[in-house]
């Protein structure tokens, strides 16, 4: 499994998410099985909005997962007990690595600009280390 550690900059409402709608196409368009798991509801439910709405002339089929529903697009997002248990790409937006992250080729965690996303980003930054994998980080301006 790779991991990769993009952190942002900025501490502007929904960097995060649009920067997960950037990673979320580009990895898309290289045919990746992409699941983005974000931290409640409310910030799935916002990115399933902007991903329609990021950048002009965009395309990302995508499905907002319920307990319920069966995953039928490329990309798919959740939240909290909604789970996918494999795929090309996991793009973590929650505060702790999802249990299943291990069922990924590459996780992708995004780290806000802010102090309390710093602290949860080296949180998970030590579980992964502690699993014996040795993220890369990138510093997103």
């Amino acid at each position: 499994m790779r991991v990769d550690f993009y952190i942002l900059k900025t501490t502007a409402e929904d960097s995060c998410l649009q920067f997960a709608c950037r990673l979320t196409e580009k990895a898309y368009k290289l045919t990746n099985k992409v699941y983005a798991h974000a931290a409640n509801s409310r910030d799935a439910e916002r990115m399933d909005e902007m991903l329609w709405t990021f950048r002009q002339g965009s395309f990302v089929p995508h499905q907002l997962l319920t307990t319920s529903s069966e995953r039928r697009a490329p990309v798919s997002i959740g939240a909290g007990a909604q789970r996918e248990a494999e795929g090309d790409l996991l793009i973590n937006l929650a505060d702790k690595p999802p249990e299943f992250a291990a069922g990924f080729d590459r996780v992708a965690e995004i780290v806000g600009g802010d102090e309390a996303s710093r602290q949860a980003g080296r949180e998970r930054f030590k579980y992964y280390r502690d699993m014996g994998i040795k993220p890369e980080t990138h510093q997103i301006d």
